[in-house]
Order: C-alpha cells, then structure tokens, then sequence
C-alpha cells in the first residue's frame, strides 16, 4: 500500500493578511477583557462575550438555512468543548486580567503550544515530543520563569502571581480543548464554533445567576455594551471565520504564525490605550516564548540546517514513504 504525504500549504499575501488580521483580533480581545473587567465580574464578561457570539451565529446558519445538528450525544461533545475552550480558559484570563496588564496575559497565553505539545505526547500515540520540540519547551518554560521573576513571593501579596498562574491555567486548558477537538474533524468547522460557543453559554447562564447575581448589578453604560458587542462580533464570531479559512488554505503549521503575534497587537492596544507599561524581564520573557514556539514549530532548527541537496526526479512516479 503507497501513501502519499501532503506538503505544508505555501502562505501567500492573501494569507498573510487573513494571519496579521486575526492576531489582531485575539490581541484585541485583551484589551477587552480589560476594560470589561473594570466594569462587570467575571462571569458575566465570559457570559456576554460566548453569548453574542452564539446569537449571531446561529442567526447567521439560519439564514443561511444550514441548520445545527439535532444529535444529544454531539451537543454534549460541544458543551465539554465549550468548556474546555471557552468557560474555563476565557474566565482564567478575565480573572487573571483583574491583577496583571493585558499585555503580559497575552504573553502568558502564548505558551499554548508548548503545554499542547506536553499534553498531546501523553494523551496520543503519534505526536511524541521530538528532540526540537523537547528544546522549544524548555526555552520557552526558562522563558516563562524570565516573565514571573525572581519577586514572585513578593508578587503573590499583591495578587500578582495568581493572575500569572491563572493565564497559565487558561493555557493549560486549552491545550486539552485542541486535543479534544479534533474529535470534531468531520463536522463543518463553523458549527463547530458554534456549537461550543452555545455549550458555552448554555453552562455559564447558572454560573452567572447564582454566582455574579446580575440583577443587582449596575446597568452597563455604553463603553461597556461597545466593549461586549467588539469582543463578540470582532474577536470571536469573524476570528473565527478567519481562524479556519487559514486553516483550509496554509495548513495548521502555518497558523501556529498567530501565536507569536498576538502579544504584540495586545501590547501595543494595552501601551497606547490602557497607559499599561511591560518591564525588560517581561519582554526578554517574550522573547524567549518566541524562540521556543519557533523550535516547536519547526521553523528555527530548520534554518540552522544545511538545505540538502537537490534530488533528481525519478521518470516514475513516486511518493514519500510506502507502508
């Protein structure tokens, strides 16, 4: 039997754009998650945010007459997915937002593929830590360690610390989501989305009642309704149709692009917008993160590597590896 393996997609400008543009927007929804923060709880951020965004696409699949799925066992697939990759990880990060800047949340959030790398070698058999990969998470934990700083005792009385570990969490989290997901591989990727994003809400709506109490808080003024209808519409409901429109045309190596340029899109929104400020050690910390994506990535050992030498094209056909 002769199988033929497929080559990582080239990334064109139109690629490009779609990647510079949804790393803005996740970058964003730091921003967002900040300003909301000082205004609702945390729940209640998480709430609005998947709760729009499942109005406004299950709309969107109606008028389109593509209707969800009536089956009970995979609306229990999308509410452990909703779970895994929205409830925990998003109220992790508003929670975390409460105590550091939105620039360093973002930072700590990169280090997704590294805890995804740790996890898929434990949970699956054929994604087993490489000699490249092994390096890139130890350069980007080292890196992490660079980010938290010798004062981390001294942080933890102000309750800096928690919101690191809780950034961490949300990371943790969502590598699980990525391996859980792909159970999801024959399923359109936009039901998907909103799939998880009504599980999602479906399991925050008696979170929020008995835990944030809505009805005794405040009405929200109209900075707060901006901020929830942006970090819905823009940074969720059209990051994902970015998200897997990139993912259709240059493959997922390629979208691994996104993670080393998130924090620079929250960064600069947190700087210019929020007056927030990062320390040397935080962007030395980045760097490192960066460099250890680039091991996992593949790309950096790569470019350390002698390019083999040209082979000549054999007058039959021929395929990668035979089995």
């Amino acid at each position: 039997m002769t199988v033929k393996t497929a080559p990582v997609p080239a990334m064109g400008c139109r690629e490009w754009v779609m990647l510079l543009a949804l790393a803005a927007l996740w970058g964003g929804s730091f921003f967002f998650f900040k300003v909301l923060v000082a205004e609702l709880p945390p729940f209640t951020v998480v709430l609005g945010r998947v709760g729009l965004a499942a109005v406004i696409l299950n709309l969107w699949l109606g008028l389109r007459g593509d209707f969800m799925p009536a089956s009970p066992r995979l609306w229990a697939d999308f509410i452990v997915m909703g779970v895994l990759n929205n409830v925990i990880p998003f109220s992790l990060i508003v929670f975390g937002e409460t105590r550091i800047s939105s620039g360093l949340a973002s930072i700590l959030n990169a280090t997704t593929p590294m805890f995804t790398v740790v996890v898929a070698h434990m949970l699956t058999a054929n994604e087993k830590l490489t000699r490249s990969k092994f390096v890139g998470v130890a350069i980007g934990f080292a890196g992490v360690a660079v980010l938290v700083g010798p004062g981390a005792l001294a942080g933890m009385a102000k309750g800096g610390i928690l919101g690191e570990v809780a950034c961490l969490g949300a990371a943790l989290v969502y590598a699980f989501a990525g391996i859980y997901g792909r159970r999801f591989k024959d399923i359109s990727p936009i039901k998907v989305a909103t799939g998880q994003v009504t599980g999602s809400t479906l399991v925050l709506i008696p979170v929020v009642v008995f835990a944030d109490r809505p009805w005794t808080l405040p009405a929200p003024d109209a900075e707060t309704w901006g901020a929830l209808i942006g970090i819905a519409l823009l940074c969720t409901v059209l990051a994902y149709i970015l998200y897997f429109r990139i993912l259709a045309a240059a493959g997922a190596t390629n979208l691994l692009l996104v993670t080393f340029l998130i924090p620079v899109s929250a960064i600069l929104l947190g700087s210019f917008v929020l007056g927030e400020a990062l320390l040397i050690r935080e962007f030395a910390g980045m760097a490192m993160i960066g460099g250890g994506l680039a091991f996992i990535d593949g790309r950096l050992p790569t470019a350390f590597l002698p390019r083999p030498k040209p082979v000549p094209m054999p007058t039959e056909k021929s395929y990668d590896f035979e089995i």
